[in-house]
């Protein structure tokens, strides 16, 4: 459930930033918003997925 939620998340900035970009809204800030977003879903995905360490 978590992973789809970031995975949503992901998207639904991509489509976003997308959508306000061909309306003409936005201006400069939406790659780093779409760098951001993206970078913080990938990274706590990595965490989710990543294995756990075992002694």
């Amino acid at each position: 459930m978590v992973v789809g939620t970031l995975g949503m998340i992901g998207l639904a900035a991509v489509l976003g930033a997308i959508i306000l970009t061909a309306l003409g809204r936005g201006g400069d800030q939406i790659p780093a918003v779409v760098t951001a977003l993206g970078s913080a879903a990938i990274g706590a995905l990595a965490g989710l997925l990543a294995p756990s360490p075992r002694e």
